[in-house]
């Protein structure tokens, strides 16, 4: 936060994107802590999991295609508020599903919805934040991700146990209608909200390197009023496709624990019940404290006196290497499951990390208008990215399971969960476009 005395309301406003993200995560979780229990009712076998899982992926995929074009024309306002109402009447509509077909349904309308948060989210941070506040605010709302992960290993099974699983998913969908009535309260532009003129001043900023950076795009659609950004001249971008990598690389790790880490504590470790709440807690909140340091660390940097590109740079190689720590899980974890879950810990913090400074790089080096474009692109790739794993993992753990052997298997993940952010550092390095020169930091 800045030390000048500029008023505080962004920080509310980050406080909404916050919960907003923490719900959508905690809707998102709930299925995977229920897997067993519904799988057993259900005759579920890994892939047909799997398949219930890539009829979110696919969904969301699709909804990322047109989820950050509609909020850069609907508004923030607008689009979020269409997008989290939508999200949350699906999640209770899980309660309601007879069958295989129904939870693929209702997932495929929870995972068409929820693609709407993340374009919508680094919008309002475009929108409300200077440029160098932008990786912390990021790394704040995107946090919200792991409190979700953290709550749902205790209030699931909690609901599970006491009122059946049907509940679970009543109880997290009506969160998200009562967070829609703060947003229509809260949630305005900077110049529609009675905040005090010095922090609307700094808000308002970078406005000159904003204009630079619509400038140097290649738009044969953007007027000097009212740019517009199609997805033609966005992808001429060199940005857009590092933020494309970054995210077919990395989001697929963040679903594959999000929808398997359970499943692999109870199968390695023997865990039942509320045995695997402690754990997973311990998991997220490493993930939490990540995505906060990850946005801090540039920042810092940035004010010892380091280049914004270059600590932008640096910062996110450090994000990358940490995560080959997996390649350990199971050989030093075998005895000592603490052990691994320390090292999945790490490895969720640093993508955490990566993810918050990664999102800055698209409010970074693209006009307001055209961030939740840039989103929806990358969010569309980081599906697809965890279509082709949840597919994978469904294949490797019915193979594995049925010669007796389902640890091969998750081994197997941990391997491409480890390499995959230094496999994007680097490519996203070589998409660096040196012939533009540098107005704003970013990757």
């Amino acid at each position: 936060m800045s030390k000048t005395k500029t008023g505080n309301y962004r920080w509310v406003i980050c406080a909404l994107l916050f919960f907003a993200t923490t719900l959508n995560y905690l809707d998102r979780t709930v299925i995977g802590l229920l897997k067993d229990d519904i799988g057993a009712q259900f005759g579920w076998t890994e892939s047909d999991y799997s398949n219930i899982v890539v009829c979110f992926q696919v969904a969301y995929a699709i909804g990322l295609l047109g989820a950050g074009w509609l909020i850069d024309k609907l508004g923030t306002k607008l689009g979020y508020f269409i997008s989290v109402c939508v999200w949350s009447l699906a999640t209770i509509m899980h309660g309601f599903a007879k069958g295989t077909f129904g939870f693929a349904a209702a997932r495929s309308l929870l995972g068409l919805s929820e693609a709407g948060n993340f374009p919508a989210a680094n919008k309002t941070v475009a929108e409300w934040f200077p440029l160098k506040e932008r990786a912390l605010a990021t790394g704040i709302y995107n946090s919200g991700s792991n409190i979700g992960a953290i709550v749902a290993p205790v209030l699931i099974p909690w609901l599970l146990i006491n009122y059946g699983w049907q509940a679970a998913f009543y109880a997290t969908g009506a969160l998200g209608l009562l967070w829609l009535v703060l947003w229509v309260i809260c949630y305005g532009k900077p110049s529609e909200k009675k905040i005090s003129p010095a922090e609307l001043e700094y808000i308002n900023s970078d406005n000159a390197a904003e204009n630079a950076i619509a400038d140097m795009m290649e738009s044969e659609d953007a007027a000097d009023d009212g740019r517009k950004y199609s997805w033609a001249s966005l992808l001429k971008e060199k940005g857009t496709w590092a933020f494309v990598v970054g995210k077919l690389f990395s989001d697929p790790v963040w679903w594959f624990f999000l929808f398997w880490l359970p499943s692999f504590l109870k199968s390695e470790y023997g865990l039942e019940g509320m045995d695997i709440s402690l754990p997973l807690i311990v998991v997220y909140t490493c993930s939490s404290i990540g995505s906060i340091i990850g946005g801090w660390l540039p920042k810092f940097l940035i004010n010892s006196g380091m280049e914004p590109k270059k600590a932008r740079s640096r910062s996110m190689l450090v994000y990358a290497i940490l995560p080959l720590a997996v390649l350990f899980t199971q050989s030093a974890g075998a005895a000592d499951m603490w052990f691994a879950v320390a090292i999945i810990g790490i490895a969720c913090a640093a993508h955490c990390a990566w993810m918050a400074n990664l999102f800055a790089t698209v409010s970074d080096n693209f006009p307001k208008k055209a961030v939740a474009s840039v989103t929806g692109i990358g969010g569309m790739a980081g599906s697809i990215g965890g279509i082709v794993v949840a597919k994978l993992a469904g294949i490797l753990f019915d193979h594995f399971k049925a010669l007796g052997d389902i640890g091969t298997g998750y081994g197997i993940m941990f391997v491409i969960c480890a390499v995959s952010y230094l496999a994007a550092w680097l490519i996203m390095a070589a998409l660096k476009d040196k012939k533009k020169k540098s107005t704003v930091h970013g990757i």
